[in-house]
Order: structure tokens, then sequence, then C-alpha cells
């Protein structure tokens, strides 16, 4: 083991590839998992290096995105305001809440009063500094429904915010214990005077500030020297991302070295990266997941029976092995998985044609039914939607499979369209995830499933502090997600993402792709 810990100082230092150190590993008799805890303790031990341009090449971006952090619909706009934007709380890779421009945070015994401490001299990119008034600001213009903001739904909870000294004291209608995580929305970037002047300024405390940006084409931020955290994140000079939605060009651009990380690796071309010189391929599971959308109050996904023969048509196993070839997990039409602390088990819906006759049969629905899709909405969306197309017409159910261009998807397509596919990252908690996607009033309502019964259970697990009551309110919440909603989730996806050797200072999490966001601004390029 001393041998190998030297090793893994020298990839650390740029002085010998990860590839032959995880060879070595493998002599040794040492593991993949173990060798790579190696490398991720060796590169914090030997230290961040300054200096250089971090480049990411990244599906998703679009030239209708916009830099206002409340309407962030995709990877790249969530990644660009990760770069120069800060929330109050983030999340350790671990899942548990970590202090960023809050310090602090208690809450009354009945969890209805949460008190937020805001860090002192703090420099916004305009050389303001952040007060606890900036923060009231920028959550009272999330909460403003005008605003459009994708945090609104976890938002609706809170009854009055204000400043008070130092801290920042929201008062809620109903206890919630989730108060910290909902924090850590990446949506609720703290702005001067909560972004209420010009949302789209890009004007944050975080470690980059942006120099240009072209949306949907590429940005460019440079290190931010007043940065309040410095020793901890913003190590090269420059970030440059790149919008790269074809993946045949990712990889291109990967395997040139033209850019030293990309996103969103199929599945199906996981084993040409792993063949590449100084490529190294991080995957991950976690929450995300790759829904099929159906608008519940929209003709003809108004008809229980209809939606259930789509959900009994969904072949969930012949999609994982072949869109994800193994790199996730089965989903059961419910946005949550094991990777939430509170799950609970509930019977797992199977692939059966016959059922899916009946249900189409009796829904009195005749002709094909549009779904649209695109490469963007996820790894292999076109694919996935040509294969269960096959799978329902065993059951005789015709599917109209429209592929959309890719840009300007998430503006006219998803969440405007009754059937299409989507993409979520999940959320830390069960209450945020159903919040923000799934109770009648949440503005990210994409199935547009709106249930009395299940909104009265959430607001009700809420504020429930038994773990044992809370947990079983949750399982009946998948329960009629399952049964009653307009979401069919086939699979949960691991994130794949490809990293250069000379990335160092990486780190697993479970949360995102990239680190959830934080790839390039903890990571450094090597010596």
């Amino acid at each position: 083991m001393d041998e190998l810990n030297y090793l893994s100082g020298l990839v650390a230092k740029g002085r010998m590839s990860r590839r032959d150190f995880l060879g070595r590993s493998a002599v040794f008799g040492v593991g993949l998992i173990a060798a790579n805890a190696l490398l991720s303790g060796a590169a914090r031990a030997e230290g961040p290096v300054r200096g250089g341009t971090i480049r990411i090449g990244m599906q998703g971006g679009a030239s209708t995105d916009t830099l206002d952090p409340g309407l962030a619909t995709n990877q790249v706009t969530a990644m660009i305001n990760h770069l120069w934007g800060e929330t109050l709380v983030w999340l350790a890779p671990d899942g548990s809440p970590i202090p960023v421009l809050a310090e602090t945070w208690s809450a009354s015994p009945d969890a209805k009063t949460w008190t937020f401490t805001i860090r002192k001299s703090v420099q916004f990119h305009d050389g303001k500094t952040l007060t606890p008034d900036d923060v009231v600001a920028t959550i009272e213009r999330h909460s403003d429904a005008n605003a459009k903001s994708g945090a609104l739904g976890v938002l609706k909870g809170i009854d009055t915010v204000k400043a008070d000294g130092q801290t920042v004291v929201i008062t809620l209608k109903e206890a919630n214990a989730d108060m910290p995580f909902l924090m850590s929305d990446y949506h609720l970037v703290i702005q001067p005077n909560g972004g209420k002047d010009n949302p789209a300024a890009a004007i944050g405390t975080g470690p980059y500030k942006l120099a240009a940006g072209e949306p949907g084409v590429r940005y460019n931020a440079t290190r931010f020297e007043n940065y309040w955290a410095r020793e901890t994140a913003g190590f090269a000079e420059q970030v440059e991302v790149v919008v790269i939605n074809d993946a045949t060009a990712r990889i291109a651009a990967m395997q040139s070295g033209q850019v030293h990380m990309i996103n969103r690796i199929e599945p199906k071309t996981v084993a040409l990266l792993k063949n590449m010189k100084k490529v190294t391929i991080r995957n991950v599971s976690g929450r995300g997941f790759y829904p099929f959308n159906m608008f519940c109050d929209t003709a003809p996904f108004d008809n229980r029976d209809l939606r259930l023969a789509l959900k009994y048509a969904m072949d969930r196993e012949t999609m994982i092995e072949r869109i994800l070839r193994g790199y996730g997990s089965v989903g059961n039409d419910t946005p949550i998985n094991r990777a939430y602390p509170l799950y609970e088990e509930i019977e797992q819906r199977a692939y059966d044609p016959e059922k899916a006759a009946f249900h189409f049969k009796k829904s009195g629905h005749s002709g094909a039914i549009v779904l649209r899709t695109s490469d963007v909405a996820f790894p292999g969306a076109v694919d996935a939607a040509v294969l269960y197309q096959e799978s329902a017409r065993k059951a005789g159910i015709a599917i109209d499979v429209k592929r959309e261009p890719g840009d300007g998807y998430w503006s006219n397509v998803w969440n405007v369209q009754p059937f299409s596919t989507s993409y979520w990252g999940g959320r830390p908690t069960q209450d945020q995830m159903y919040s923000t996607g799934y109770i009648t009033s949440a503005d990210w309502n994409d199935t547009r499933f709106k249930n009395e019964a299940f909104d009265r259970l959430v607001v009700a697990a809420r504020a429930e502090l038994d773990e044992t009551k809370r947990r079983a309110m949750y399982r009946d919440m998948s329960e009629m997600m399952r049964d009653e909603g307009g979401l069919i989730a086939p699979m949960f996806n691991d994130f794949i993402d490809g990293v250069s050797e000379s990335i160092q200072g990486w780190v697993d999490n479970p949360a995102g792709e990239l680190m959830n966001g934080d790839a390039p601004l903890r990571c450094w390029l090597g010596a």
C-alpha cells in the first residue's frame, strides 16, 4: 500500500497517468473503487494548482437560454450560474447541507421559524458587499409567481422573510424539517437586491466572473480575485464552457484535447471513450431519471386508463439494457428511488402488453399518440422513444415519434407539448422533488398532475417530525404517483462524464453530473 500511495502522488503531480496507476493497483489486488479513493485523496493532499483554462464541452444549451437563475432549465445554464453565483446552502457529496453564504442556521422547536446567519465581508462582482437584505430580496423575487422561477414550488410554504441584523428569519406557513435543503436549490442564486433590477446581469459572489457569453454557443468566465473562499474554489484562471449538443462532436472534442471534461456521455459510447488515452470515465448513480411526461389535464392523457395503458406498454428492463447499457436502474413511474433517505419500496410495475391493451381499449381512444423527443432531452432519448414505440406496438398502441430540434427544445417542447421526453436531475429531498414538479401549484409541474389528496399528503409529510410516519406518507405518495400521475419513469440514470487525466481534485457526487456542477470550481489542472 505504501507503494500505491507513492504512485498516487505521482498521478497528482501529473507524472503518471491515471490509467497506468489503475493497472498497477490491479496487480496489487486493489479494486477500482479503492484505487480511485487513493487518487482523490492524493490529489487533495498534493494541493490545488492555480492557473490555466479549464474547458468543458456540454450538452443542453440553446440559443433561447437566459442568465436569470430562476429561469435555468438545463444543465448548461445551471453550470454557468454556479460559476458566478452562490446559494445560501450547498450539498456535500454525501448529501448533507453545508454552509455557503449562510454561515449557520437554526430552527424553532416546531420547525416553522428558521434563522440563517449571513456570512460577513462577502463581495459581489460589482464591488458591493453582500447583506441580509440581498438575501431577503432574492427569496422575495423567486417567490413571486410573475418571476416564473423554477424555485417557486419550494418557496410557496414561506409566510414571511425579513432581515434582522446579520440574520435572515424565514417564517413558514407549515413546519418543514427540510428547510436548509430547500435553500440549496440551484435557482436561488443570491444577487444584489435579489436580481430585481436585472436578474440576467450575472453578478454574484461566485469564484468566477462571467466575461463573455453567447447562448447556445459558448461562455467564458475569469477568476474573481476577491472571492471570499478562494482557498477552496476557483483555481483555474479561466473556465470556458462550449455548448456541444451533438454526442459524436463532444467525444471528438474530448479525444482531440479541445476540452478537459464532457457531460452526458451516452452509455453506448462508454467503451469507445475507455479506450482513449488520457481520458477517464466517471460515473455515479443518484436521483436523476429520464421521464416520458403526459399532461394529465390534456386529452387524451386526461383519461386514467390511457395513462395506465402507456405505462404498462413501457418495457423498462429492455430500456435499461439497450439505452443505459446497465448504467442505471429501473424506474417505477415515480420520481423517487433508493437514493432518497426516506424511500420505501412499493410494488414494481412491469411491462405487460395484455394489461396495456386492456386499459387502452377501456380508454376508448383510437389513432396514433404523438410523442415528441430530441437528442438533448437525455442521452439516447430518440433511441429510447423508438424502443418504446416498438414495445407499445405489441399492445396494439401506435406511437408517432416526432424528433424535435435540440435548439429551443426546453422552451418550445418541454412543459409545452402534452407528451414528451425530458430529464430531471432529482432533488435533495422527497419533499423538494414533489414540491418542485408534482404538486398542483408547482411552476414546473410538467405532467399537470393535479391531485388534492396528493397535495395534502405532501404538506402533512413536510410537517411530520416522526420519521416512521413520514416514511409511510412518502410511500403512499409514490403509489399515488405510480397509479394516478402522468409520469412514466422507466429508468434512473447514472451520471456519466468524461474527464481528462490532467484534471485533478475530482470527487464523485451523486447529486448531479460534473460533480453536481462543482467540477470547474473545485478541480484544477495538474502540472
